[in-house]
């Protein structure tokens, strides 16, 4: 099976953080394909030029660097993806998230991710 990482389950991997799981660590080195969505590398770039997020190189060489030590996919996204988003319930208000939930949606992934409004959208967490 594969599997989606929410921006906040990337950074967890890539930091070895103990807020992701075992169980979500393990789902993850299992999956068929681990995928990640280009709207992670947006929101990690624009944290990085706002002073959120430090790096230990550009946002583009520290994406590319996971990416590969992890062997994780880069999921675009698509138009009815970018329709989708919007027209979602109001459950969750962030952009970048509501684009993350409407590829799950669409390729019926589940999630790993911390944040459990996910699932009120009926696509399935890994905690």
């Amino acid at each position: 099976m594969s599997i989606l990482l929410d921006t906040c389950a990337l950074l967890w991997l890539a930091s070895g953080d103990a807020s992701l799981s075992g169980n979500a660590r393990l789902r993850i080195t299992d999956a068929a394909i681990a995928y990640v969505s280009v709207m992670s590398g947006f929101e990690i770039s624009l944290k990085c030029r706002r002073g959120k997020r430090e790096l230990p190189a550009t946002p583009d060489e520290w994406m590319r660097g996971i990416l590969e030590q992890h062997g994780l996919t880069v999921l675009p996204l698509t138009l009815p993806d970018a329709v989708r988003a919007p027209q979602l319930p109001d459950i969750h208000r962030d952009p970048c998230d509501r684009l993350i939930i409407a590829a799950a949606l669409r390729l019926a992934l589940p999630v790993v991710t911390g944040d459990p409004r996910f699932g009120d959208y009926g696509v399935t967490v890994i905690s």
